[in-house]
């Protein structure tokens, strides 16, 4: 087991049963941020924002570290 794979497991435990609320925060956070710079770095701020989405979607589906 690497500390990448503990990474994985601890994010999921602190992820398990909050994923709608994470995913909406994370879209809150890139909207404040186009928003803030005019959306110039608005393909930076939506490629980070599914990034991110799909972390949450992926920790979400192994579940939390046994």
């Amino acid at each position: 087991m690497s500390i990448f794979d503990d990474i994985k497991g601890k994010a999921a435990e602190f992820i398990d049963g909050k994923e709608d609320a994470i995913k909406g925060g994370i879209e809150n956070v890139g909207d404040f941020l186009d928003s803030k710079t005019g959306d110039k770095f608005k393909d930076h701020v939506d490629s980070a924002q599914q990034a991110a989405s799909t972390f949450v979607d992926g920790a979400a589906k192994n579940g939390p570290a046994q």
